[in-house]
């Protein structure tokens, strides 16, 4: 007995050692790289100018709905006459039927070219809540330090940064050695198969191969990450997938008072509640497990003992994730029921019941996994599956080694110094993910640090972006060219 004690003493303080040697190898993985190169901007003129672009209801053509042509016409107008630098000295393409490509003609051929993405579309206003909002989301009003307006965030303020940059980088009489690609898409909130579709095959067939490209995507936030002071640049180097399964059950109807043991909306109330018991399993993989790592080192040290040693202490890390909305969805393809329809009467058996389920997929899922779980778990012959028009497989995971992520990384720590960089699994589609044939190294970013509070007003009411903050937008897709194409 006594032998056994001592060697189960022995074993925990073998572990016991491992755990602390880890953690004391658990040091930070923050850059410090050289000043940036200096950029003047005019506060005063540039939120001007993404004002005027924010008064253009730039709504994309959806099923039901006719675009806002006229509207998209005049952003056009309105870029080339605001930035009269960018028109002049890169070519421009019109694509599809209000997307746009431009190309920084670079000095040296043989490097593969940059691309920086975003959407020149918004999202509706509900009628009737225009009232709701602080300033009106249509009138790009710049008051109290912030512009105003449906777009700010998502994603004209992104769009008109990259276009001030150029702009900026133009006066300055700089050009790239590495050719730098724009691309603004007009339908990203619609699927984006008549902007950044068509810009895809269009370099495609032009045998186009990139070096990396750069999205909207995660921002810089606060408190996000337990244990972490310090604001977190959220760097998506991949993003979650898409589908929508219909489940349809068609019974006999008939009168209520002689119903069947299970009418149509009970079998599928049924296959619904098994669907919500039984979700799809976790993972910490890809840029989930990336934050971590990234920024476990500037923790305390119990927090830094956790993630130092996931190779022990993981299932009780996504454990904890998984029991939390915020968390559950980086850890595991989550599962939504978001629409059930049935009946006409509260005394007619209903012949015909249908919901929805919407699936949010994680990398490494695949859609047909997803079917394939929803059959097994729904198990009821009685319940015909099919999906929904639009469907999206998960984007590859970006590699963090590579020296377009070391670029990106260098850049945030440049010109936000206080900030900590990580990769993370960017939960929302964006564009890009219609660009991941061309380059290995697709990154979704865009450079503002937001408060927890401001993430509803993306798609919400009262979207704003803050002039400083925007300013220090400019600066970083500036200072990215520099870093990435001279």
């Amino acid at each position: 007995m006594r032998r056994l004690v001592l060697f189960l003493l022995g074993g925990v303080l073998v572990l016991a050692a491992v755990l602390l040697a880890r953690t004391l190898g658990f040091t930070t993985r923050q850059v410090t790289p050289e000043p940036p190169a200096a950029l003047a901007v005019d506060a005063d003129a540039v939120a001007a100018r993404l004002a005027g672009a924010l008064r253009l209801k730039t709504v994309a053509a959806s099923e039901g709905s006719a675009g806002e042509d006229a509207a998209f016409d005049a952003l056009h107008a309105y870029l080339a006459e605001q930035f009269p630098r960018v028109h002049a000295a890169l070519k421009r393409e019109p694509v599809g039927p209000h997307s746009v490509l431009y190309t920084w003609q670079g000095t040296d051929a043989s490097l593969r070219p940059v691309l920086l993405m975003g959407h020149l579309d918004v999202v509706p206003v509900a009628a009737g809540t225009e009232g709701a909002w602080a300033k009106p989301p249509f009138e790009g009003v710049v008051e109290g330090g912030f512009v105003w307006g449906r777009g700010a965030l998502d994603d004209k303020g992104s769009v008109l940064a990259i276009l001030e940059a150029v702009e900026a980088l133009l006066a300055a009489g700089e050009a790239p050695r590495r050719t730098v690609m724009l691309a603004f898409g007009a339908d990203e909130e619609v699927g984006g198969r008549t902007g950044a579709v068509l810009i895809a095959k269009r370099l495609s067939e032009r045998g186009v191969r990139l070096e990396s490209v750069l999205d909207e995507g995660g921002v810089i936030m606060s408190g996000t990450v337990p244990g972490v002071q310090a604001p977190v640049a959220l760097v998506g180097t991949s993003e979650k997938g898409f589908v929508s399964v219909e489940l349809v059950v068609e019974e006999e109807g008939g009168h209520s008072s002689m119903p069947p043991p299970r009418t149509a909306v009970g079998i599928l109330a049924q296959a619904i509640s098994r669907l919500e018991a039984h979700p799809m399993p976790t993972r910490l993989q890809g840029g989930s497990r990336e934050l971590f790592e990234r920024v476990g080192p500037e923790m305390s040290f119990g927090m830094r003992l956790l993630f130092a040693n996931l190779w022990l202490t993981e299932p009780l890390v996504v454990s904890q994730l998984a029991s939390k909305p915020t968390t559950n969805a980086a850890v595991r393809t989550t599962t939504a029921a978001t629409m059930f329809q049935a009946g006409v009467k509260d005394n007619v058996l209903p012949a015909r019941a249908r919901a929805v389920v919407n699936f949010r997929i994680l990398p490494g899922d695949t859609v047909a996994g997803v079917l394939a779980h929803v059959r097994d778990v729904v198990d009821e012959p009685r319940v015909k599956l099919s999906t929904l028009a639009f469907e999206s497989e998960p984007s590859p995971v970006s590699p963090t080694d590579t020296e377009s992520f070391r670029a990106l990384e260098r850049t945030l720590r440049q010109v936000f110094p206080q900030v900590l960089v990580s990769p993370y699994l960017n939960i929302a589609a964006t564009d890009s993910r219609h660009l991941v044939g061309l380059s290995d190294n697709v990154y979704r970013f865009f450079p503002i640090h937001l408060q927890r509070e401001d993430l509803s007003r993306v798609h919400g009411r009262d979207e704003r972006i803050a002039v400083a903050g925007y300013v220090d937008a400019i600066r970083f897709y500036a200072q990215y060219l520099r870093n990435t194409a001279r």
